[in-house]
């Protein structure tokens, strides 16, 4: 069961301002988005769902250090990135 993601523009303004910062990352960012097409939940992507303000997300990692926290649309088979960056960054949003 294969899954998409939707890009926003406003998501898309974000991820390119961190790979110009993170240039090192670009190719776990780009596996990490295959991994979330092909398996949401495989085990590295630690998928776990946020809480408090930011209930009704969720959020995968890149690796240690950055997450990005999207919306599950299950019905379609979508996933939305909304965020992306460290930890602290991300969950602030």
């Amino acid at each position: 069961m294969s899954w998409s993601l939707l890009f926003t523009e406003r998501y898309n303004r974000r991820a390119a301002r961190f790979l110009r910062r993170h240039p090192e990352m670009k190719q776990a960012y780009r596996k990490t988005l295959l991994l979330l097409e092909a398996n949401p939940h495989h085990p590295s992507l630690r998928l776990h769902p946020l809480r408090g303000r930011l209930q009704g997300l969720h959020s995968v990692s890149i690796n240690l250090n950055y997450r990005i926290s999207l919306e599950e649309w299950i019905e379609g088979q979508t996933l939305i990135p909304i965020d992306i960056g460290d930890h602290d960054a991300v969950y602030r949003a």
